[in-house]
């Protein structure tokens, strides 16, 4: 009988190493987010103290996505994973090892934010390289479907749960060290990754799945030939011209930044003064309706995964973000806890179905020599206007009433939806170059059996 869908990834052993050390990882990143709040305030710091040891992870990681794009197209992805878990863990050590001593200050818990984020920058773009090297192409999706379970599950239930516990029980040190322990568990697990050929050699999974040519990343002996002699510069110049001469890239990244300007601030700034002033509930209340967000976006995750990738996979992507934005315009006049639930659910369950199959057209349509530098573009187009976002949505809301906050945050996406899917001509390209069922794309030349474009 075979395997479900959902879980064919793992009939691939690279993928199990990789995949178990990410969970662990990720668990251990849902310890810190509770273990750092808690090392502030032990040490006596306020709301102002932890916005700027949060705000040094934050910009560590947006100041050097592109810089992780590049590293992830021209060094081996394994070591360069396998090197950011293993800053992750000398960071959390010694935070660890100064917390036990009592020697910790807050500008070492800054310091420590600010390589964790550089870490997550390098990390990323080079896990989205990775994965279609040792996964065949019809596997991908599952892939994707299975971190997007995986991560709310792990890094905003378990983990955060775990660390209360551990910060109740004993001490907010003691929650380090157990973030400390994940990191030590993840990197001795990426060393079992094997070493990955160049490009062309006859084992690679790229050949076994009908991907030819292709190149960068390089093997483990090397970053690709010719690659290795360009500018920076350079490279980065060649991620951006064929993002932005790639229609439905262009135009998905577009929307992407104008639905985080104007969804973020309102859900993660706004959402808890409905509660308070709407519903009559408090931080619990608003936690839990975050889970339910959450539980929403695993779900469909996990859905999406178990079926193959749709036909119309760009429109099936766009409509679901479009419309799944829609629940959001009514937030600002419900009265009723299960309305708003149902919003948010609607909203994070929408949102996973388009990650896990935008995560996966970035694997299979854009060239392999150009996937790290086109991922760590898309991560920074995403964060890069999340803090302006949040910035605006407090003095918004002071002269402008909620429900109106929120009718245009849930009005403008679908609408921006439509126009990035007329603009970009996305239902004539998805016929153009189909991923569902043979694995050939219609192109001429050398990429004919790519699957990418």
């Amino acid at each position: 009988m075979p395997a479900p869908r959902a879980l064919r990834p793992f009939a691939h052993r690279e993928y199990r190493v990789l995949i178990t050390a990410l969970a662990v990882s990720i668990f251990g990143s849902g310890m810190w987010a509770v273990a750092m709040v808690y090392e502030v305030i032990h040490l006596g710091g306020g709301p102002l103290e932890l916005s700027l040891v949060a705000a040094a992870g934050s910009v560590g990681l947006v100041a050097f996505l592109l810089a992780g794009g590049i590293a992830a197209d021209r060094l081996p992805q394994r070591l360069l994973i396998i090197a950011v878990e293993g800053a992750n863990l000398a960071v959390i050590a010694t935070v660890s090892g100064l917390a036990m001593a009592g020697w910790l200050q807050l500008w070492h818990l800054a310091l420590g934010a600010f390589v964790l984020g550089v870490g997550a920058a390098f990390f990323f773009p080079a896990y989205s390289a990775i994965l279609p090297r040792i996964l065949p192409p019809e596997d991908l999706l599952a892939a994707n479907g299975l971190e997007g379970t995986m991560r709310p599950m792990l890094q905003q239930a378990a983990g955060p749960a775990v660390a209360g516990i551990l910060v109740a029980a004993l001490s907010p040190s003691h929650a380090v060290t157990g973030v400390a322990v994940c990191h030590l568990v993840a990197f001795s697990i990426l060393n079992f990754l094997r070493p990955q050929p160049g490009p062309g050699a006859p084992d690679t999974p790229d050949v076994a799945a009908g991907v030819v040519g292709g190149g960068g990343g390089g093997g483990d002996d090397g970053p690709g030939g010719a690659r290795a002699k360009t500018t920076l510069r350079h490279d980065l110049r060649e991620g951006v011209r064929y993002t932005v001469r790639t229609p439905w890239l262009l135009w998905t990244l577009l929307w992407a930044c104008i639905s985080v300007l104007f969804l973020i601030g309102p859900i993660e700034v706004l959402v808890p003064f409905v509660v308070r002033d709407q519903l009559g509930g408090d931080a619990r209340m608003f936690g839990f309706l975050l889970a339910i967000m959450g539980v929403g976006g695993a779900a469909a995750s996990l859905a999406t995964a178990s079926f193959p990738l749709p036909r119309r996979y760009l429109t099936v992507m766009m409509v679901s973000w479009g419309a799944g934005s829609l629940p959001i315009a009514a937030v600002g006049i419900m009265d009723s806890f299960w309305a708003v639930a149902a919003a948010l659910f609607v909203f994070g369950a929408t949102g996973g179905v388009g990650m896990v199959i935008w995560g996966t057209l970035l694997q299979r349509r854009v060239p392999p020599h150009l996937l790290g530098r086109v991922s760590s573009l898309d991560f920074f187009v995403s964060l890069a206007l999340m803090p302006v976002s949040m910035a605006l949505a407090g003095p918004a809301a002071e002269v402008v009433p909620l429900w109106l906050i929120f009718l245009v945050a849930g009005t403008v996406c679908p609408v921006m939806a439509v126009v990035a899917l007329a603009a970009a001509r996305m239902p004539a390209d998805e016929l153009a170059h189909p991923l569902s069922g043979a694995e050939v794309e219609p192109v001429s030349g050398a990429t004919k059996q790519r699957g990418v474009t």
